[in-house]
């Protein structure tokens, strides 16, 4: 089965604004002669590995005020996460972040040889991800830094059944219109059944995942908040359903209503927001969530056992 891939529209590095393009340059001291622009991920800006004249290699974000006006924020969320987390976090590790001419820049390290994993996800590549995941969970409670809490990320965006009990419901999945009532009020007690003091990444998936020969790396942490330690497992198994790999229920079995209280939150999102118009500058952003809506949705019809 085909699913859609976390791809956005690219910026070139040729296209970055040159005073940023000079900056990164004289921090790299050299001229930077390879650009390579990396797949993955939704953002439209620059994500591009980079080598100089004198073999300096680095990995940068940058993003401008164009196409979407929320991007240059999140990358400051980013940016500020990504200056506190402690080496003992399987990241890259941050070399510089600045603001010019209205980009906000991230210069992280070159992780050589990293790749994303293999889609449709192969089962060795699954665990070993899975077991890292659970060792930085496990490193991140409680969280070693300073991060909103979950409800300060998401509050805004997980009131998707909420929502839909007021609009236009044509298109809903049937299941999803008979327990309409139900799912939104299961949904408003995601915030208490989400407390926890560890830092999740929040936004975990084979595009924010990079794989060398003996490390398993976490890239992307704009949506890094203090949340349950389960958060991240959760979320992640979503998408590993999407894409090619086991469905969710098979690989995470605590029976806990907390669970399945933020799980009826995180499908909301899903299902609602799938049926917005395209934010600009992100054309493939609804199919990606509507895939992830499906699969969710399936795991939430089992946990809740609502027929």
């Amino acid at each position: 089965m085909s699913h859609p891939p976390a791809a956005g529209t690219r910026v070139p590095w040729h296209e970055v604004h040159p005073e940023v393009r000079a900056a990164v340059e004289e921090f790299l001291g050299g001229r930077v002669v390879e650009a390579s622009t990396q797949p993955g991920g939704f953002s439209p800006a620059a994500a591009v590995r980079l080598r100089t004249e004198g073999g300096r290699r680095a990995f940068v974000k940058a993003v401008g005020p164009e196409p979407n006006p929320d991007t240059p924020g999140i990358y400051r969320s980013e940016l500020k996460i990504a200056a506190a987390l402690p080496a003992s976090v399987p990241a890259p590790r941050l070399l510089t972040g600045f603001e010019l001419a209205g980009w906000v820049v991230l210069v992280f390290e070159d992780i050589e040889g990293g790749r994303h994993p293999e889609l449709p996800w192969r089962r060795d590549e699954l665990d070993r991800v899975l077991e890292a995941v659970e060792s930085m969970s496990a490193a991140l409670t409680p969280s070693p830094i300073d991060a909103p809490r979950i409800e300060e990320v998401f509050g805004p965006k997980f009131d998707g059944w909420r929502k839909l009990t007021k609009e236009d419901p044509d298109g809903l999945d049937p299941w999803a219109l008979r327990h309409l009532a139900e799912l939104a009020e299961l949904e408003s007690g995601w915030v208490a059944a989400a407390a926890g003091d560890s830092l999740v990444h929040a936004d975990l998936r084979a595009d924010n995942i990079l794989l060398t020969d003996d490390r398993v790396y976490i890239v992307d942490w704009p949506w890094a908040c203090l949340g349950p330690p389960w958060f991240d497992r959760m979320g992640m198994l979503i998408s590993v359903g999407m894409q090619g790999g086991p469905p969710p229920h098979e690989l995470f079995t605590d029976p806990d209503q907390a669970v399945t209280a933020v799980l009826a939150a995180l499908t909301g999102f899903f299902v609602r927001q799938s049926r917005q118009p395209d934010p600009p500058g992100i054309p493939t952003v609804r199919e990606f969530q509507r895939a992830h809506g499906v699969i969710a949705l399936d795991w939430l019809r089992r946990r809740t056992g609502w027929s």
